[in-house]
């Protein structure tokens, strides 16, 4: 059994439909557009004078942060709480997560609180799988992030971002820029846009910020910025991830700058029509230029607008028996 295989079961139900939601791997064409078309009918909430539907009345949502986050933790409380969740926050990393308790322990703790679902982040890759293999069997469990491994609602927030700018991702020339080696937001967007039908997906960074086998996703790698940018739609710059760096992988922040920062003159390179993208946050003068991030291509707010509707698709969808977009529409009937 390969592991898209062993991960099709735990993430979906017997129906097809989300039971967790752990990783865009292993899940097909027809259901990463569902959660982009379900995504863009609740854009139309964020719009409304009072941003609510009752689709997730009486369900409580559990953010369990054992990594420090603001923007995605912020967006899954505003998407729960637009889908009339209640919400209870836990930043597990001050507290008994750091006296000892197992990840088992932490678990068993949170559904005695008779959740209904878990946003989990985590700095171990493999964790939010772990939870959904032994969380009991009607809570669902969401990953906000894992390690290195997977960030997808990061991922479908940004395919969100490029439909809505550039159309379908079918004939687009997409470039992924920057610390690929520990970048689980740029996993997920090779599997998206791959399983989406990009046929021209680039990975641009330093020998030393790419992953060995990087290639079995499809993808075109790039070590000079100028080639690898040459006449993109859409270019994807990644956070560089000091947190997560050992050794000499870098000579220093300036040398990456002076090769892989996104420039105006840089950008030139693209498309007159290029987006630029970026899921933060921004480390202006090191994987960005000022005038790039603030400037005419930049979509980056953008993307945190796309991200609360994402992640209401995501809540709902995994929530419910029927699709949300059927719900939904008949909320709106009403």
């Amino acid at each position: 059994m390969t592991p898209t295989d062993a991960k099709r079961p735990l993430q979906l139900n017997d129906q097809g439909q989300l039971r967790h939601f752990l990783s865009l791997d292993g899940l097909n064409r027809e259901l990463l557009t569902e959660i982009l078309d379900t995504a863009d009918s609740f854009l139309e909430v964020g719009a409304r004078a009072v941003k609510k539907v009752p689709l997730l009345r009486g369900k409580t949502v559990c953010n369990v942060f054992f990594e420090n986050s603001t923007r995605t933790r912020t967006t899954f409380e505003m998407a729960a709480q637009r889908l009339s969740a209640d919400v209870i926050t836990l930043n597990v990393s001050t507290s008994s997560a750091s006296k000892g308790e197992t990840l088992l322990d932490t678990l068993r703790n949170l559904e005695a609180m008779a959740a209904d679902m878990f946003v989990v982040r985590h700095g171990d890759s493999g964790a939010a799988h772990f939870i959904a293999e032994h969380v009991c069997p009607q809570v669902a469990i969401i990953n906000g992030g894992d390690g290195r491994h997977a960030h997808p609602t990061q991922g479908m927030l940004d395919m969100l971002t490029i439909r809505r700018h550039k159309g379908s991702v079918e004939n687009l020339s997409v470039a992924i820029v920057g610390d690929i080696l520990h970048s689980r937001v740029a996993r997920s967007n090779m599997i998206a846009l791959k399983t989406l039908g990009c046929k021209d997906i680039r990975v641009i960074a330093p020998k030393t910020l790419l992953p060995i086998g990087i290639e079995q996703y499809g993808v075109k790698v790039y070590t000079d910025m100028n080639e690898g940018l040459k006449d993109v739609d859409v270019v994807i710059m990644l956070r560089l991830q000091r947190e997560r760096m050992s050794g000499g992988l870098l000579p220093s922040e300036g040398e990456f700058y002076r090769l892989f920062g996104l420039t105006t003159a840089r950008l030139a390179g693209a498309k007159p029509d290029a987006i630029v993208m970026h899921p933060g946050p921004i480390n202006r003068g090191v994987e960005i230029e000022s005038a790039v991030a603030d400037g005419p291509h930049s979509v980056i707010l953008n993307q945190v607008t796309y991200g609360i509707a994402v992640r209401m698709a995501v809540l709902s969808m995994t929530m419910s028996g029927q699709t949300a977009q059927r719900q939904f529409e008949q909320e709106k009937a009403q």
